[in-house]
């Protein structure tokens, strides 16, 4: 086990490093598709998860589901998504993305790629990112397991 210093660095770069990651991704997606980071991530998991719910989405990103439901509002508004009537449940909906917003989730996760691989693979090398993808795939397991960070609200 690591002393309370390493995972205290650990933690800081953590944070930075997202921060700074998080920040360029969401200049480049803003520039070249008008959108940012969270709804890049709104929508492709609305793309690669069909018939979901506000309540998924918050569940996925470990956030409240009023501010879920506004961000799924944002993306309404904007043409990219729509709220279904859920036939299993009258108090919920379904969300589904429009043509338009497919089109642009797919042409951002295109942009979203190439950034990243500047940033990242110009970092590391294919060994280092593959150990930290794993190590960082265990612990999000582990803390979504024990509902770690999940919002109260």
């Amino acid at each position: 086990m690591s002393d309370a210093a390493d995972l205290l660095n650990l933690f800081a770069d953590l944070v930075r490093c997202e921060t700074r990651l998080y920040n360029a991704l969401n200049d480049r997606l803003r520039e070249r598709h008008g959108i940012v980071t969270s709804q890049f991530e709104a929508l492709r998991y609305l793309r690669d998860h069909p018939g979901s719910r506000v309540a998924d989405l918050a569940a996925e990103f470990a956030i409240g589901i009023g501010a879920t439901s506004k961000s799924i509002d944002r993306l309404e508004r904007q043409g990219w998504a729509v709220r279904q009537p859920n036939p299993s449940d009258r108090r919920s909906s379904l969300l589904a993305l429009t043509p338009d917003g497919s089109q642009l989730v797919d042409a951002a996760e295109a942009t979203v790629a190439d950034v990243l691989a500047e940033l990242i693979g110009g970092a590391l090398d294919h060994a280092a990112v593959t150990t930290a993808a794993q190590a960082f795939s265990k612990l999000r397991s582990v803390l979504e397991r024990d509902q770690i960070g999940t919002p109260t609200g």
